[in-house]
């Protein structure tokens, strides 16, 4: 299994760590099984630590008009925001969460010129908290290229990650797929994408109830509610098939959801 260069450090200190820890237990006592459960979750801390600074190979297919995902983890968030820092206009926010066990190399989502690479200080608040991008030390990395225009990218620092290494100077030139820095225990990526990006959910899409749910209690109760349907969908209420008719503005969904509950969930 390859290793990544940030991970020989913290590497060379568990492992020393571990070793002072299971020589003061054979030290201070003789009790062989204490030693025994010491030693195998040393083991399992360390093999813990080594799976989280593995960099396997990938296989990157260039796609000048395309965007790559620039973190292995769990898309958390898609939604409309302003940018405030370099783009100063409105556009998709992709924010991805990687927890402790995802790989945490993060990659180029295009080719292009560097023209901004910011470190911010900040404090340690967890990744889904809603002020994480404004607080939290980050750093900001704007790629420019003549398919994309300006596309800003920014790693998050989270309440484990508490180092963010970032490679990315101005000036660079860019290879969609390389390396541009490296989040050492968790946290965060937010990709901010031009408004017209493809967005995979469109208008048009059906979504069906499946055969075996169309009996459950909350559907029937769910379908017996008067103006359960919303503006933007058109239901069938035969087949309990709905279409989307529009994308939907965060106002036309009038559903009492907390956003801020869903992002903890999959954060987790």
């Amino acid at each position: 299994m390859k290793l990544h260069r940030e991970g020989k450090g913290t590497l060379a200190v568990v492992f020393l760590a571990l070793l002072l820890i299971n020589s003061l237990v054979q030290w201070a006592t003789d009790m062989a099984w204490l030693e025994f459960t010491v030693l195998g979750l040393s083991v399992v801390v360390y093999a813990i630590v080594v799976q989280f600074f593995r960099n396997p190979t990938r296989t990157i297919t260039i796609n000048p008009k395309g965007m790559l995902c620039p973190a292995d983890g769990k898309v958390v968030v898609i939604q409309e925001v302003f940018e405030d820092e370099i783009l100063k206009d409105k556009c998709i926010q992709m924010s991805i969460f990687m927890s402790p066990f995802n790989v945490h190399v993060n990659r180029y989502p295009l080719g292009g010129k560097v023209t901004d690479a910011i470190h911010h200080p900040g404090k340690f608040l967890v990744a889904w908290h809603p002020k994480s991008s404004t607080l939290n030390e980050r750093t900001t990395v704007a790629v420019e290229n003549e398919n994309w225009g300006k596309v800003v990218f920014r790693q998050i620092a989270g309440a484990v990650a508490r180092r963010i290494v970032m490679y990315a100077k101005p000036g660079d030139m860019a290879a969609q797929g390389s390396e541009f820095g490296f989040i050492k225990f968790g946290s965060r990526v937010d990709l901010f994408l031009p408004l017209d990006s493809d967005i995979k959910v469109k208008e048009g899409d059906v979504v069906g109830v499946r055969e075996k749910s169309k009996s459950l209690d909350v559907v029937e109760r769910a379908i017996a509610q008067p103006n359960s349907v919303q503006e933007w969908l058109s239901f069938n209420e035969a087949t309990l098939e709905g279409t989307m008719v529009s994308v939907p503005t965060r106002e036309q969904i009038t559903e009492n959801i907390k956003e801020q509950l869903i992002v903890e969930l999959y954060s987790k």
